[in-house]
């Protein structure tokens, strides 16, 4: 199916916060909150009922913490909004709240005083 007539949050390749419901084999039961969906999760075996993961198209690349989901789950509610015509309101706040940031590895460059590659 073509990803614009796709329903659901993801259709781009979008990282999605979802919380383990339960875990069959490698498949787990997960919810965002508004959907539940199945999940592979054979990249995080130690996924366990409760905790939150990172998805992408039906599988799980990253084990969350509750904060990280949150933040992760806001931005992407923002990001909806703006798309619907309407503001990001605080989806960005915790971004907002701290000055640009380099990468480790660009900024341990810039700490030896590279300034180019």
């Amino acid at each position: 199916m073509p990803a614009s007539s796709r329903l659901g949050p993801d259709p781009m390749c979008l990282g999605v916060p979802m919380q383990v419901i339960s875990i069959d084999g490698i498949a787990a039961l997960c919810s965002d909150g508004q959907r539940e969906e199945l999940i592979d999760i054979s990249l995080t075996p130690d996924a366990i009922p409760g905790v939150w993961l990172l998805t992408f198209l039906g599988a799980s690349r990253e084990v969350l913490d509750a904060d990280e989901a949150a933040k992760i789950s806001a931005a992407l509610g923002g990001l909806k909004s703006l798309m619907a015509g309407d503001g990001l309101g605080d989806a960005f706040a915790d971004l907002e709240a701290r000055g640009p940031q380099l990468p480790p590895h660009l900024a341990a460059a810039a700490a030896a005083g590279k300034t180019t590659g």
